[in-house]
């Protein structure tokens, strides 16, 4: 079987990049709250409706990684 006759040390020395993925959520998370605050008063003010598709796409981004986050706090 194929499965068997593994050649390197890939799956001795495999690493994960959890470490990494839970600082650029940390880090995601916070800027991306600031900015689709930021954008929604500035659509608010200005009235124009780019800005709020811009808080749209901030929020998206930290909901994405309030996910991320809650997903590898229930890995370990």
């Amino acid at each position: 079987m194929w499965l068997r006759d593994r050649r390197g040390t890939e799956p001795v020395n495999a690493r994960s990049a959890v470490r990494a993925r839970r600082v650029l959520s940390l880090i995601a998370l916070p800027v991306a709250l600031l900015l689709a605050v930021f954008f929604l008063a500035r659509a608010q003010a200005t009235g124009e409706a780019v800005w709020g598709w811009e808080a749209a796409i901030a929020g998206a981004v930290a909901l994405a990684a309030a996910i991320d986050l809650a997903v590898l706090s229930r890995r370990r």
